[in-house]
């Protein structure tokens, strides 16, 4: 059974923290490399990252499957321009396939419908083929490419994906 939780617990962010490290290393590493996942990790999605996006008001929810850590999710709400950006959305390795990304954007899509949120975004790295792949049968459409300056000399290298949610 899959259960989502919000998070709002130094014990939250703490296990929400633990898993990007488990699944950014696993994930991430063959895509960009060990010294930019560190430095993302270091800068984005560690514990103290995560407080301060918490209280900036970025949404995050752990994701259990069976009474497991299964991954996590945020969303940022924007809701003057009726949008929302899934800013994160990561499952561990050995639980992907068993319909819990799909449970995510469920979970996603059905909160903003409820805040009258008409755009869902993302961005994901263009080399990350099995993610975008992803999204495209989830009804996402490449929008654009996003070439940021991270610091440090790194680089995202981006799409930024869209759906258009009914009302």
């Amino acid at each position: 059974m899959i259960k989502i939780r919000k998070v709002t617990t130094q014990g939250d962010i703490n296990t929400a923290a633990a898993l990007a490290r488990e699944i950014w290393t696993q994930h991430y590493v063959p895509i960009i490399g060990k010294k930019q996942t560190d430095y993302m990790l270091a800068n984005i999605q560690s514990a103290q990252a995560i407080a301060r996006q918490v209280k900036e008001g970025c949404l995050y929810y752990l994701v259990l499957e069976g009474g497991r850590r299964a991954g996590y999710f945020s969303v940022v709400p924007d809701l003057k321009k009726r949008s929302a950006l899934l800013s994160k959305i990561y499952v561990r390795q050995e639980l992907r396939g068993r319909g819990l990304g799909k449970a995510i954007l469920k979970f996603a899509e059905k909160y903003c419908l409820k805040k009258k949120v008409k755009l869902l975004w993302l961005t994901v790295n263009r080399n990350n083929k099995d993610s975008i792949a992803f999204y495209l049968r989830a009804g996402f459409k490449k929008s654009g490419k996003i070439t940021k300056d991270i610091g440090k000399g790194f680089v995202m290298d981006d799409y930024k994906m869209e759906k258009i949610l009914d009302q």
